[in-house]
């Protein structure tokens, strides 16, 4: 073998073997490395977590009955749940009942004030119209009665001969208290009232609302079964008939009126008022007008004790 070859085959053995070391090398990197890329695949295995068995299916059970919703309230039925039942305390109590009692009483005064109100508020309309121009009749006489008062106060004012007219003014008023206090009979037109009571049932107090109905429409001289009527009469009830002043009546009872005849009878005649009263009782009345009623029933003047004329 040449030299030439001789150096060849020495490149190549230390070629070979620098190869064999770098293998070698290698070799052992890998087998250092090796154990940590092993271990690290054990410890990503153990993180990777397994994958989860499915669930077991859950046994039948019987489904549970749906409930109904609960049904929306209206403002109207909440108001009426927030306030019934009432949640009262002792103070609102006794403070409901006082207000009741109060109420209670007001009801009462009203009612009783009212029943001719509401007899009124059943009655035609030709009772309606009758009541209101005896309202007017009156309203027309109290005028009448003011403009005669304003006269005669002209004439003491302007006459020359003022004792004169004094004197005949005092004669005609005389005249007429004489007439008022039932010292002097009377006449002129009017009504008769007669009052059959059959049965019984008619009472004093009955006979004065008849009275005083009468007075207020303008009777101007009344007597009652040969009583004179003034303004001090009083009636009472006397066994089975009645007392006037002290002197007994019986039925009939016969009332002679002097007044102005178309405010007289529609005011007995008015719905509630007099007549309908006694005819509840079952008792007869009849009204009649007349042109000439006389009332000569007379009562004694009787001189008062202590009362004397201012002008003495």
């Amino acid at each position: 073998m040449s030299e030439h070859d001789d150096k060849r085959a020495e490149e190549n053995g230390d070629t070979r073997a620098e190869q064999r070391d770098g293998s070698g090398e290698s070799g052992n990197r890998l087998r250092k490395e090796l154990p940590q890329e092993v271990a690290a695949a054990e410890s990503a295995d153990q993180d990777t977590p397994e994958p989860e068995s499915a669930p077991e299916p859950a046994p039948d059970l019987e489904p549970e009955p749906e409930v109904a919703p609960e049904p929306r309230l209206t403002g109207r039925q909440r108001l009426v749940q927030g306030l019934w039942p009432p949640r009262v305390s002792r103070a609102q109590l006794i403070v409901a009942l006082l207000l009741f009692g109060l109420g209670f009483g007001l009801a009462v005064q009203v009612a009783s004030n009212s029943d001719s109100d509401s007899a009124l508020r059943g009655a035609r309309q030709e009772d309606l119209v009758r009541i209101l121009d005896e309202l007017d009749d009156r309203t027309q006489r109290l005028e009448d009665e003011k403009q005669g008062l304003e006269k005669q106060r002209d004439e003491l004012e302007n006459s020359s001969d003022q004792a004169e007219e004094a004197r005949r003014q005092t004669i005609e008023k005389e005249r007429q208290l004489g007439i008022l206090a039932g010292t002097v009979a009377a006449q002129g037109p009017g009504i008769s009232m007669t009052i059959e009571d059959t049965k019984g049932t008619v009472e004093s107090d009955m006979l004065l609302d008849a009275v005083q109905e009468l007075r207020a429409a303008g009777a101007e001289a009344i007597q009652v079964n040969g009583v004179r009527v003034v303004a001090g009469t009083y009636l009472t009830d006397s066994g089975k008939g009645v007392s006037v002043d002290g002197n007994k009546i019986n039925a009939p009872y016969r009332f002679k009126v002097i007044g102005k005849s178309q405010d007289l009878e529609p005011a007995l005649n008015i719905p509630g008022g007099v007549v309908q009263t006694l005819e509840k009782e079952q008792a007869i009345v009849t009204v009649e007008r007349s042109t000439k009623i006389v009332v000569d029933a007379l009562r004694a003047a009787k001189r008062p004790d202590y009362a004397r004329s201012s002008s003495q």
